[in-house]
């Protein structure tokens, strides 16, 4: 019978989570070649490489990435085996490691994540989310450091990340004002934005491209007074009236009770669409699986049916 050595697995666990042989050796208090040592006796045993090296980064191969699964969920083992023995209560909550890029709105984060926070017959969950740009996010992804990354958009084309886009849904867009603004805006629109004040997400939000094709298939040009890269600030100088700006149809009515603003105007044809992007085909995280659910059935539900 082959025995697995735990000693050599808890090694190229850490190595795996602290994304380096430095850093994990510094976290385990053993030099870098004892640990890239143990590293490689493993690889041995199982007669797989585990780990390949890009530029100065190790990443986890195909096979790395099935052991890993398993060594995290024995050590959790582990860890629960200990406090049984100890009298202390097993039932932890399952952590669920988000990256959320950070041109996707906060209210649409929101109402995609709140859920997963209710408590119900599953167990309790604590949620931890990080925001950046999707290229470095994806990078923490391929590193392991996320449960998933929501996007507003699939991984790009040639960017050499191995990942699985699951699409969450799609959405409208819907254009925004404060109140006497909305009212003057929405006789004749969408010909009424045509050198209106307008507030726009930047050029690295996905949807700002399909705002700049429709502008020019309708021959507007907005006045475009400023350009945000997170939502929430834009929002927040169109509550202070410095202009019209576009903004997902599925969160409209959160959008004006936040933000105390109306609509002017909703655009079906321009899309929003938003993805859940993880290392594996499958959705395995429980608290993964729901939130993709839910906002399939109840937050996107009715766009997709457009």
């Amino acid at each position: 019978m082959e025995w697995l050595n735990y000693h050599h697995l808890l090694y190229f666990w850490t190595v795996a989570r602290e994304a380096g042989l430095a850093p994990a050796a510094k976290r385990l208090r053993l030099s870098p070649q004892t640990v890239s040592g143990q590293v490689n006796a493993l690889e041995e045993a199982m007669g797989e490489q585990l780990f390949e090296r890009q530029g100065r980064r190790l990443v986890l191969t195909e096979t790395g990435r099935m052991v890993y699964g398993y060594a995290d969920e024995i050590f959790a083992l582990g860890r629960e085996l200990i406090d049984a023995v100890g009298g202390r209560p097993t039932g932890r909550p399952l952590k669920l490691v988000v990256g959320i890029a950070d041109v996707v709105p906060k209210l649409l984060t929101k109402r995609l994540l709140a859920p997963t926070l209710e408590v119900g017959d599953g167990p309790s969950i604590q949620l931890v989310c990080h925001e950046d740009a999707s290229d470095r996010l994806l990078a923490d992804l391929a590193a392991h450091r996320f449960d998933a990354v929501i996007l507003d958009g699939p991984v790009p084309v040639g960017s050499g990340i191995k990942a699985f886009n699951h699409p969450l849904g799609d959405t409208g867009v819907t254009f925004f004002a404060t109140k006497r603004q909305a009212k003057a805006l929405r006789s004749g629109f969408p010909k009424s934005l045509d050198g209106a004040p307008m507030l726009l997400p930047t050029v690295e939000a996905a949807v700002r491209r399909g705002l700049d094709s429709w502008f020019q298939e309708q021959g507007i040009r907005p006045r475009i007074v400023a350009e945000f890269d997170d939502s929430a600030l834009l929002q927040v100088f169109g509550q202070d009236g410095h202009g019209a700006f576009p903004a997902s149809e599925a969160i409209a009515s959160e959008i004006s009770a936040q933000f105390q603003v109306e609509p002017i105007g909703t655009v079906a044809s321009i899309r929003e669409r938003y993805f859940v992007v993880t290392m594996q085909r499958r959705l395995e995280h429980p608290a993964v699986r729901s939130l993709t659910e839910r906002a399939r059935t109840e937050l996107f539900g009715a766009s997709q049916n457009r």
